[in-house]
């Protein structure tokens, strides 16, 4: 026979939610921020970003770079040029072709 549940019986996670604002924690000190900072600057010279894996970030050989943004235009790292996501969009719209696949 099965008992009826409780109407006031809490899960594990709400239990565990009101026994960490009892113990003192800082519920702003567990969450993880919100605006990371970057380490390696995007490699295109008019762009202020960041060029980290995990912010969106790619790496483009020096030809593609070049054929988007001049030989001048961007810094070039191990043969290869660091762009963020918003200028790697930039490169993907200028090269994009039907006859490629």
């Amino acid at each position: 026979m099965k008992h009826p549940r409780k109407a006031l019986v809490m899960g594990f996670k709400a239990k565990a939610r009101k026994h960490r604002s009892d113990s003192g924690e800082d519920s702003e000190s567990t969450k993880k921020s919100s605006s990371k900072e970057g380490e390696i600057s995007c490699g295109i010279k008019d762009c202020a970003k960041f060029a980290d894996k995990d912010m969106g970030g790619r790496s483009l050989s020096i030809d593609n770079a070049i054929d988007t943004w001049g030989s001048g235009g961007y810094e070039a790292r191990k043969g290869r040029v660091r762009v963020c996501k918003s200028c790697y969009r930039k490169w993907k719209k200028d090269n994009k072709s039907d006859d490629m696949y």
